[in-house]
């Protein structure tokens, strides 16, 4: 893909409901140029994927969309297989419907969890001992967040934790510390979290509430895999909804999440 067709593709997946971030597209392309793909028919893009490798054993799948019109011709897995190409011998992860599932298990992918997203008006609150995240701060988020989840993105999140206009990073310190994160985002429906780190439901309320004080009273969407339940529990607590889950599914060894609570950072890169 070029820039322009991953904000068409970017297009779609907000037609889709996917909600994507107004500043998504320069992070997502700049953490691996080469694994963006679509195909053409006539000049016309007629599906799109995205295999991102985000390191030496790890790559991603997202953005697997097909315009209505070529749907059901072969058009979009023909382009899955050659996209899978990129990851090489990596282990590939993606968050996908559960309708899909059958036909990623034909492709080698294996359910590890799920992942359920939560959406409504984060609670203010005094969000004590959070403050903006600092560059000096991003060495060891990079490394909390990779703790989290199990496998790194460097190269993400490295770009994804500089400040933008319309994405924020706040970090939680105890003793001057930092010990938990989250990422808030801007999106063309109000606004994401993700990813967010914490060692305990404390620290974890505590930054949902600083992040309370940008979202004010919009719409704010967490996705949050099935180990981050006392997490989901607060949101339901909160008043949060429970929209969809996603089906987090791996093709080779699985990564292992770590201690604490934590969100995913997007369900496009994982």
């Amino acid at each position: 893909m070029t820039r322009a067709d991953l904000g068409r593709a970017l297009d779609w997946a907000a037609e889709e409901g996917w909600n994507p971030g107004l500043e998504d597209l320069e992070v997502f392309h700049a953490t691996d140029p080469g694994g963006f793909f679509c195909a053409e028919l006539g000049g016309k893009m007629a599906a799109a994927i995205s295999v991102v490798n985000h390191s030496p054993s790890l790559a991603f799948l997202g953005l697997y969309l097909c315009a209505p019109a070529y749907r059901g011709q072969g058009i979009a897995h023909a382009l899955w297989l050659h996209a899978l190409k990129h990851a090489g011998d990596r282990t590939v992860g993606l968050d996908g419907v559960p309708a899909q599932q059958e036909n990623y298990r034909k492709s080698g992918f294996v359910l590890a969890g799920q992942t359920k997203r939560y959406a409504g008006a984060l609670r203010p609150g005094h969000g004590k001992g959070v403050t903006s995240a600092s560059a000096a701060d991003h060495p060891l988020l990079i490394e909390m967040e990779r703790r989290a989840c199990g496998y790194a993105k460097p190269t993400f999140c490295a770009a994804w934790l500089e400040p933008a206009q319309t994405r924020y990073t706040l970090v939680h310190r105890s003793n001057g510390t930092p010990d938990g994160f989250l990422t808030l985002r801007r999106c063309r429906d109000g606004w994401k979290i993700g990813p967010l780190c914490a060692p305990g439901i404390e620290v974890a309320k505590t930054l949902l509430e600083a992040a309370a004080q940008h979202s004010e009273d919009d719409q704010v969407m967490i996705d949050l895999p099935q180990e981050s339940a006392p997490l989901a529990a607060h949101c339901l607590e909160m008043g949060l909804e429970p929209m969809f889950h996603t089906a987090r599914m791996y093709r080779g060894p699985a990564p292992l999440p770590g201690p604490g609570l934590h969100a995913v950072a997007t369900l496009e890169l994982g």
